[in-house]
């Protein structure tokens, strides 16, 4: 009896202390990770960026004199050439200046013949002057009053004349004016917008106001996108661009680079550069103004092996660092790297693998271009077909709070306080 009950006592003390270990004891977490395989293929950098489609050459039609537009010969997409009439202002109050000019020119060659007249008159005055003086008839005041008349009657021919060049500079003008009281196109195009109807007055007096927008040439079209300083370094012009449209989803669009312009443009201390797409519109399927995609080849890597870009970001947990810590993470390669949680500052990079025992290694690597998703691997002492580390699995359990939905937090299991009581 005195055995049973010892046996009894052993036993329920090993539960005892079984149960304080199980409970109260320290357990670590089983962690989960997840893997993706080291890939052979094709990496291609893009840069990405918004632009808009333009006409390569786009002309504004003004006018240089002001007035109200009497009549319009031109509409919305009208094909017209060059010298074809597209407006016509009102010509009447030119036509009256004109001919108010070519009155006053009139006048003052009317002039011009009197002065010419007076002015011979006042030669053969002095002529019979100076005769007389030889014969001492007159006395030389009559002579030098003769010779005054005549240089007064010089300089007054002197003076009409330049009133009829005056005169006849004013009457072009005013024909001038009158020839551009109807407008024609400058070049061949399309009529793209047009900015004026019937009856309407257009001023001239402080800038040409733009009546009609031409462009040269729609099977040819452009793309004006800004790329940042960041990302212009490799972009030069020649490189292949593809690009999409809203209007036509799902189709790309190929261009190539036909300029890249040195002048920055500093938008909220943000440096842009605009880079334009020379695009080909046979088929006149892209419009002006449309909003475009654009995807610019910046280089491109063939046959190469490609990490995923998760995997150079994933870093140990710290339950796992702490481990880690306490024991020195075993390496692929022959040096020791950083020690575990330390991101690696430096032109290499690494990632993380699970070796045979269970145990992360860490592996540096030199890497190259990025596509976004997969970066290329320059070298490295992984091959294709190893698995590294991109993150780790969750469990619905194991969900933090913060990943949990609004109003399904900590707080949202609170009681609600009493108010008022």
């Amino acid at each position: 009896m005195r055995r049973l009950v010892l046996i009894a006592g052993v036993l329920i003390l090993g539960l005892v202390i079984g149960g304080y270990v199980f409970f109260n004891g320290e357990r670590k977490a089983l962690v989960r990770y997840r893997f993706a395989p080291i890939e052979r293929g094709a990496v291609v950098s893009l840069v990405t960026a918004t632009g808009s489609i333009n006409p390569v050459v786009l002309v504004q039609v003004g006018t240089q004199v002001s007035g109200m537009i009497k009549s319009l010969h031109a509409d919305f997409n009208s094909v017209v050439k060059g010298g074809d009439i597209v407006a016509v202002i009102d010509p009447e109050p030119f036509k009256a200046r004109r001919d108010q000019a070519a009155s006053n020119l009139e006048m003052v060659r009317a002039n011009a013949a009197r002065a010419r007249t007076d002015l011979a008159q006042r030669k053969r005055e002095l002529d019979r002057a100076k005769s007389l003086l030889a014969q001492q008839f007159v006395s030389e005041n009559d002579v030098d009053i003769a010779l005054t008349n005549f240089q007064s009657a010089e300089a007054q021919v002197n003076l009409v004349v330049a009133q009829v060049k005056q005169a006849e500079a004013a009457l072009n003008a005013a024909e001038l004016d009158l020839k551009y009281t109807i407008i024609r196109s400058p070049v061949n195009g399309i009529v793209v917008a047009r900015n004026v109807e019937v009856g309407q007055t257009v001023a001239a007096s402080f800038a040409t106001p733009n009546l009609f927008l031409i462009a040269l040439d729609l099977t040819k079209m452009q793309v004006d996108t800004n790329v940042s300083e960041s990302d212009i370094g490799g972009i030069t012009e020649g490189k292949e661009a593809s690009f999409t449209v809203d209007a036509y989803p799902g189709q790309q669009f190929s261009g190539t680079i036909r300029q890249v312009r040195l002048a920055p443009i500093n938008v909220q201390n943000v440096v842009t550069y605009n880079v334009v797409v020379a695009v080909d519109n046979r088929d006149l399927r892209l419009k002006p103004g449309m909003t475009a995609n654009v995807s610019i080849l910046v280089a491109q890597r063939d046959d190469v092996l490609k990490v995923p870009n998760a995997a150079l970001r994933f870093v140990p947990p710290r339950t796992e660092q702490i481990g880690l810590d306490a024991n020195p993470v075993r390496t692929s390669s022959s040096q020791r790297g950083p020690s575990p949680g330390r991101r690696l500052v430096s032109a290499n990079r690494s990632v993380w693998k699970q070796g045979p025992d269970g145990e992360l290694e860490y592996v540096p690597v030199q890497t190259g271009i990025s596509d976004g998703t997969a970066t290329e691997l320059f070298s490295g002492s992984l091959s294709e077909g190893d698995e590294v580390i991109i993150g780790i699995e969750q469990t619905g359990g194991e969900r933090k709070g913060s990943d949990l939905p609004p109003g399904f937090g900590s707080g949202a299991q609170r009681r609600p306080r009493n108010r008022g009581m």
